[in-house]
């Protein structure tokens, strides 16, 4: 099992940087969940999936505006949904906070993309792929150190495909490949997963060097990067995280005592109990302390 790496805090509002941060979801939807700018999301998908890139030549977008643009925004899922040349539909999501249960939550979600196929009248054979992409910004997979892991439904001992309509995809940026070259099938992806995880300008421009895409998607950020609204609704988005992720550290805390607390009182109760049945043994109090280190 791969050792679990220590979560990275949240991106900090407070002197915020210039440049905005697409690992904050509401930065991932602007820039990869416009219809203008489709291209930027094919390559990404290209690099993720491996799959024939005629699939991406007819994008279409399921949800293609930003639903929660209120600066009382909740802390909603703010994703990027597709359907693809064949129907495939693809959902790519960001995760910063550590969510409970998250594998079960993905899985649920997963299955509402089959479900939400299959309308009255309609027959099973209607039913096309569906592929949940998650990028977190946390170790969710703590069995490996590999940062891609895919999952999909396969037999247990000769791992044939039961079918090909359900497939998690999870991305750790806090695995990428750091000081060594990435194999060659998946550099485009690393070069993706550093442009999204990038924190300063520098970074940004390492990751961008080698793709025209990723170029231009660095373009596109420093286009979002100089509009003030968004960035009011960015540093928004950053108050509401922090405040979340505080809320969770003390909820943590408060579980911790309670659970030290009713450690103490079951001991308390063990001991009681085993003090009764020396007792009915025979055994004098003074043995019993004896016995029980008194």
């Amino acid at each position: 099992m791969a050792k679990k790496a220590k979560t990275p805090p949240i991106p900090s509002a407070t002197g915020a940087p210039k440049i905005l941060l697409p690992v904050v979801d509401m930065v991932f939807k602007w820039l990869f969940g416009n219809e203008k700018n489709s291209d930027l999301l094919a390559d990404f998908l290209q690099a993720v999936l491996h799959i024939p890139a005629g699939e991406f030549d007819k994008l279409v977008f399921v949800d293609p505006h930003l639903q929660r643009e209120a600066l009382d925004d909740k802390l909603g899922i703010l994703d990027v949904k597709i359907k693809t040349a064949s129907g495939k539909i693809i959902d790519v999501e960001i995760q910063v906070l550590e969510v409970e249960a998250m594998r079960s939550r993905l899985t649920y979600y997963l299955a509402k993309m089959i479900t939400e196929q299959m309308h009255s009248g309609k027959t099973y054979d209607v039913i096309k792929p569906s592929v949940s992409i998650v990028i977190a910004n946390f170790p969710l997979i703590t069995e490996t150190a590999r940062f891609h892991t895919v999952f999909s439904l396969l037999e247990n001992t000769e791992h044939f495909p039961f079918n090909d309509l359900l497939e998690i995809d999870v991305l750790d940026l806090t695995k990428l490949p750091k000081g060594r070259a990435a194999p060659r099938e998946e550099s485009s992806l690393v070069d993706w997963l550093a442009f999204i995880g990038a924190q300063t300008e520098e970074e940004f421009t390492m990751a961008s060097a080698k793709n025209p895409v990723i170029k231009k998607a660095f373009g596109e950020l420093m286009i979002l990067s100089a509009d003030e609204r968004k960035r009011m609704l960015y540093e928004s988005r950053l108050k509401l995280w922090r405040d979340e992720q505080s809320r969770l550290q003390g909820a943590k805390r408060e579980g911790k005592r309670e659970g030290k607390k009713e450690g103490i009182e079951i001991g308390r109760e063990k001991e009681r109990e085993f003090f009764l049945s020396l007792l009915k043994s025979g055994k004098t109090p003074l043995e019993i302390l004896t016995i029980i280190g008194r």
